[in-house]
């Protein structure tokens, strides 16, 4: 089977800002739920590649090692230069030993482009492993939209599940191929530094460590400020994303219902609230860095007084202090950068968040393979006392039973909101049933795999879907391995093939993102020819007519009644004209069956049918006169 349930795929939710988009689950304000369990199944996801991250990590230490030598070996080189200059003013005849400068040089050259080549190794790897995980993430994410139930789209805009997979996905990856080589080369240069410092005087290392605490309060001062700005930030992107996708793909509605301004005055409330968050969490994280600059230039001073005492009184040579101020300014700059992926931390954990969250959605029910011959299925279908409410607490189909045989056309009538759409939802296992059964040829509908069970149906909506394919791909998706000449015979059989050759490129044109190249009456006699195509044993039809001019109508019926020759067939429709010769009619009213029969029973019998009936032409004859 393939349907037509599925609404066009909408554009959206991307490119609004920075960061991810959120659903509305997340409130203003509020911090992610679960910090440490969203950040343990990222760590999930990496695991896969803990090979690659063990030789990210070897090379990642090892080129900070290489790079914090440097300082310390340049020290010895000033060293050299200032007791030559000392030689030469004490006239000694020694001078500056220029060799040996040299050769420190030239060891500085080979450490640094050591440190160099490890670094772009250690990079090219880890951007391997973040764009691989986000790739599964991407993967995981559009596998399990096609395995949630439809309630969960019932309550979730599009604009909001779009924004997991471009929004949040790209937040995580960025992060994953930028912080973690900077977490792991901020801690090997604290470590290093730390020891290159003791090397050469414990008493100024005790000197700029004291700067640290102060350091880290500034830090958690402001990451415990902007927590909640970053966290309204994301939620209000999402908001965005998904208004600004809704009232885009429903512009003519809107305009049609002069509803831009309330539209606009939504807009506006929540790219307000965006403006308001998106300036406090950038303006609280840009304080970080002048103010780390400040504390660590307190520190610089702090040593040279200190390191200009103990040279003077032979403690240090002149080079080590050099040495000492190049490792203080290095010992900031990670922990300054430590405190940058804190802050990043925070949108990557809101938006890991949200993807592990959708992830983590109660997914339709496991089924088990479906173990008879399909096909054996032949068509018949029964309700047994069916019972159904999309709230468990608000029952919309009422006791329904009906037995309909194979090859029978079955038409269902009533008001709108009776149920009839409701029951072909059921038929096809969008929604499992309350209590009762549906059954195909005696087998309960819920021991067929769901795959399994809407091959046997094809399916025609008034809501056409068509993709960004051309008219051939889009009648082939009814089945994939269906030749050419399969394609264009099922187009004759729909009437698709009389206007296809007035288009450009024929059968090859391509329908754009809208298919609003193609008139809706055609668009419809292309979902008509899929279904006709997919060649299924039972058939529905949701007013699947009622977007054509009344000539196709008459031409789209009898080659409709070709195709429900020898197949089940479900006819939803509201006019009753299209379906007198019906073999039965199941008159619907509030989720219950009131009347059943043929056109001519029901019209004889004078009761609902009959008022149904009538009314329309009742209607249609009071337009004519007016």
């Amino acid at each position: 089977m393939k349907n037509e349930q599925q609404p066009k795929p909408k554009r959206g939710g991307m490119g609004m800002g920075r960061g991810p988009g959120g659903p509305a689950g997340m409130m203003p304000g509020e911090k992610p739920k679960d910090f440490k369990g969203s950040l343990k199944k990222l760590v999930h996801y990496l695991a896969a590649y803990k090979i690659g991250l063990i030789f990210v990590f070897i090379f990642a230490v090892a080129s900070t090692i290489f790079n914090i030598v440097g300082p310390k070996i340049l020290g010895n080189a000033t060293t050299a230069i200032y007791e030559g200059i000392m030689n030469i003013i004490a006239d000694n005849g020694k001078g500056i030993d220029f060799n040996y400068i040299g050769q420190i040089i030239l060891i500085l050259i080979g450490l640094y482009t050591i440190s160099v080549i490890f670094s772009c190794i250690q990079g090219f790897i880890m951007t391997g492993i973040s764009m691989k995980v986000t790739y599964n993430l991407r993967k995981n994410i559009f596998s399990k939209i096609n395995r949630l139930p439809f309630k969960y789209f019932d309550k979730t805009s599009y604009g909001e599940v779009l924004s997991f997979l471009t929004n949040d996905i790209e937040t995580v990856n960025q992060t994953l191929n930028q912080s973690v080589t900077q977490i792991i080369t901020s801690i090997a240069t604290i470590i290093g530094i730390l020891i290159m410092m003791l090397s050469i005087s414990w008493q100024m290392t005790l000197v700029a460590i004291c700067i640290v605490p102060l350091s880290f309060v500034i830090v958690i001062l402001v990451v415990k400020k902007s927590q909640k700005h970053f966290s309204e930030q994301q939620t209000y992107l999402g908001h965005i994303n998904g208004h600004v996708e809704e009232m885009y793909s429903g512009h003519n509605v809107v305009k049609a219902f002069n509803g831009e301004e309330s539209s606009f005055e939504t807009f506006d409330h929540y790219n307000d609230t965006l403006y308001s968050s998106a300036w406090k969490s950038q303006f609280l994280s840009g304080l970080m860095m002048p103010m780390m600059n400040f504390i660590g230039n307190l520190g610089y001073v702090a040593v040279c007084i200190l390191g200009g005492y103990l040279a003077v009184n032979g403690k240090v040579t002149v080079g080590d202090i050099q040495a000492f101020i190049q490792y203080v300014r290095q010992f900031n700059q990670p922990i300054t950068q430590i405190a940058n992926i804190s802050n990043i931390l925070q949108q990557t954990t809101a938006a890991a968040e949200r993807v592990f969250a959708f992830l983590d959605e109660t997914e339709e029910i496991e089924e088990n393979a479906t173990d008879f011959d399909l096909e054996k299925v032949h068509g018949s279908v029964d309700f047994d006392h069916v019972h159904f409410g999309y709230d468990p607490e608000k029952i919309v189909i009422n006791d329904f039973s009906a037995h309909i045989t194979e090859g029978q056309k079955i038409a269902i009538v009533g008001p709108t909101g009776a149920g009839k759409t409701t029951m072909v939802k059921l038929l096809m296992r969008f929604y499992d049933v309350n209590t009762g059964a549906i059954l195909v040829d005696g087998h309960n509908i819920q021991d067929f795999s769901r795959s399994d069970l809407r091959n046997i149906f094809g399916m025609v909506l008034q809501d056409t879907w068509l993709y960004n394919a051309s008219i051939r791909e889009n009648i082939r998706y009814g089945r994939l391995d269906a030749t050419d000449s399969e394609v264009e015979a099922a187009a004759v059989a729909a009437q698709v093939d009389y206007f296809v050759h007035t288009l450009p490129d024929g059968y090859n044109m391509f329908l754009n993102e809208e298919a609003s190249n193609v008139s809706q009456g055609q668009k419809q006699l292309l979902t008509i020819a899929r279904a006709i195509l997919a060649d299924p044993k039972v058939l529905i039809l949701d007013e699947a007519t009622s977007s054509v001019d009344t000539r196709t109508e008459v031409l789209i019926q009898k080659a409709m009644d070709n195709l429900m020759k020898g197949r089940t067939s479900f006819i939803i429709a509201h006019r009753l004209s299209t379906i007198k010769n019906a073999d039965l009619i199941l008159v619907m009213k509030d989720g219950d069956i009131v009347e059943q029969g043929t056109h001519d029973i029901l019209l004889s019998k004078g009761s609902f049918y009959a008022d149904l009936y009538n009314s329309q032409f009742e209607d249609a004859g009071a337009t004519e006169e007016d």
